[in-house]
Parts: structure tokens; sequence; C-alpha cells
């Protein structure tokens, strides 16, 4: 069988009864990388630093919360309805990125409205620079854990994951992870060539029409999530990506229109 076969522990070690996932390892790195980006940032443009560690915990409670019911009700509703005490047990798994992001855009707005000092969408264009290197490293985490695989392929650079099946796949995670690093940088890129004030919405509605296009392309490469979408001609993770880049070509376009105070 071609293909390079893929069989790794999802758990990096155990000590008793506790035990140390790639994929948290690989969730929290994202995190604690995220608070380094955002503290530089708000020391690059004169603002308090101890800012961050406040804001971390509405991003953190958000993504949770978010990608949690997000999964529940877009992908097994029928499941969740019938045990709705299951979808407080985040540590079996199910966690869906579209979630997670409406989870710390309500978040953010919770933030702003508490704690005066940052504008909303100063903070979304800010946010999405961490955000976009959180997801690549969550993909990663997906690929250790096998899940989220893709469907059948004859390429070279197929993998077999042992703990799937025997067939070789797309690693649709690795491309993913790949295409969310790419964003990363340009992100990066933009918000430096811009000295550090780039137009309101700019980085924000670049991170949304990058990220969902990607999503929407790669979703053609990937087994279906949700049960009910095995017929449909666009997967669930497809038709709900599309708002989020009507949203960032809006921003985008209004982004050109303002000029920067």
């Amino acid at each position: 069988m071609r293909g390079v076969h893929w069989n790794i522990d999802p758990v990096l070690f155990r000590l008793g009864p506790l035990e140390l996932h790639w994929y948290g390892l690989l969730f929290a790195a994202g995190f604690l990388i995220g608070i380094r980006i955002m503290t530089w940032i708000y020391s690059s443009e004169g603002r308090a630093p101890q800012e961050v560690d406040r804001l971390l915990l509405y991003v953190l409670i958000g993504t949770v919360v978010g990608a949690r019911l997000g999964h529940c009700l877009f992908y097994d509703p029928a499941y969740y309805w019938q045990h709705p005490l299951e979808i407080l047990q985040v540590w079996k798994g199910g966690l869906a990125s579209h979630g997670g992001a409406l989870g710390v855009f309500l978040a953010l707005f919770l933030y702003t409205r508490v704690h005066s000092g940052s504008g909303y969408l100063w903070l979304l264009d800010r946010i999405a620079i961490p955000a976009s290197l959180a997801g690549a490293l969550i993909r990663l985490g997906n690929f250790f854990n096998s899940e989220i695989v893709g469907k059948p392929t004859e390429g070279p650079w197929a993998i077999v994951f042992d703990r799937v099946d025997a067939i070789p796949r797309h690693p649709v995670q690795l491309y993913e992870a790949l295409a969310y690093a790419l964003i990363f940088t340009l992100l990066l890129v933009v918000y430096r060539r811009a000295g550090h004030r780039p137009r309101p919405g700019t980085l924000f509605g670049l991170y949304l029409v990058a990220t969902f296009t990607v999503r929407i392309g790669l979703e053609f490469f990937k087994l279906p999530q949700a049960a009910y979408e095995a017929h449909f001609a666009f997967s669930v993770g497809q038709w709900l990506s599309v708002p989020f880049v009507a949203l960032g070509l809006v921003l985008l376009v209004r982004a050109q229109r303002t000029a920067v105070k």
C-alpha cells in the first residue's frame, strides 16, 4: 500500500491518571505564543502590555465555549439534543473552528464593553495575527490525533492514518496548517509595513477572506465531518465559511475608504 504510515500515539506522555496530549500541548502553545505576540503589539503601540493577561481570559473562554457549542450545534445536533449533558464533556473531543471564531468575536466585544481603551475593530485587527498562527498549531494537533482526515489519493505525498484505516489519504491537516502559517506571515508583514498602524479592518478583513477561502477550498479534500452532509454538494464547513468571507470583503472595501487616524 502506497503512502507514508502515520501511527503516532495522540498522548505525549502519561503520569498515572494524568495524560498530556499532543493536541492539548499545541493548543496551549498557540495561546502562549499569542500572548507574546499581543504583548509585543501592545508595547509597539504604546499600550500597557499588562492588558494582555486580562484579554487572554476572554479569548480562552470564547474559544473553548464557542468551539464546543459550534461542534455540537453544527456537526452533530441530533446526538447532543438527546445527550445535552455531554456538551460539557470537552475532554472527549469535538471542537469546531467556526464556532471558536464566533466565540472569540463575542468575547472580544464583551471585553471592549467592560474594559475601555481598546476599540472593537482595533482589537480584531491585532488578534487576527496570533489567531492565524494558533490555527496552524491546532491543525497540527488534529494531525497528531489522526482526525479530520482527507479523502483517498494516489499522490506520493499521501499518508496512511493507521488509527483510521489502511487507505492513503490527503494529509489535509498539514495543508491547512501550512496555509494558516502563510496567512500569519502575510498579516505580520502587512502590520509591520503599515508602521503598526494599518487601516482599520485591513488585518481582520484579510484574515477572514484568506482563512475561510482556504477552508472552502480544502473542504473538497476532507471526509465529511457531519453525518448528515454525506450527500451535500458543499460541506457544512464550506457553507459556514461563506459569511466570514463576505464579511472580510466588506471590511477590506471599507478599510480602503477609511483614512488612518
